[in-house]
């Protein structure tokens, strides 16, 4: 095969995964990454996100955004650091697994409850309390 070849098969192999992950069929690793890379740069436009900082939100979110940091434990290990697969298309539409969510426990329920931190691959930390209804971005250092 030419290098030309090549290059032109690498590129459309690449166009068919990344048009498969918009849809959502493109397979994904449950896994959680250790925390977001900063390295990667953000997929799509946040400035209309409210902002807030991490010491705002329940106390639970900054031990949560710890957890995410350093890499768990968790306290739902089946259903944080999964990818967060944005169907509501409130977040900027991304690859499919840009996306990874994680629980902030709520105090006094008997479930998971709907308070979540979403992380960005490019290092963006999205706070809901409504179970994706809204989403603010989170300054995590302040």
């Amino acid at each position: 095969m030419s290098y030309l070849t090549s290059r032109a098969v690498k590129a459309l192999l690449a166009l068919v995964i990344a048009v498969l992950g918009t849809l959502g069929l493109a397979e994904v690793s449950a896994a959680a990454p250790a925390h977001p890379a900063a390295a990667q740069v953000a997929c799509g436009n946040t400035s209309s996100y409210k902002k807030v900082n991490l010491s705002s939100l329940p106390a639970q979110a900054t031990t949560t955004v710890k957890l995410i940091k350093q890499g768990g434990p968790f306290p739902y290990p089946k259903n944080d650091g999964v990818v967060f697969r944005n169907q509501e298309h409130i977040l900027p539409l991304c690859s499919a697994s840009y996306y990874h969510e994680y629980t902030v426990p709520t105090p006094g329920s008997s479930t998971r409850g709907a308070r979540r931190i979403i992380t960005g691959s490019a290092g963006e930390y999205f706070y809901t309390g409504d179970h994706y209804a809204t989403f603010s971005l989170v300054n995590i250092n302040k």
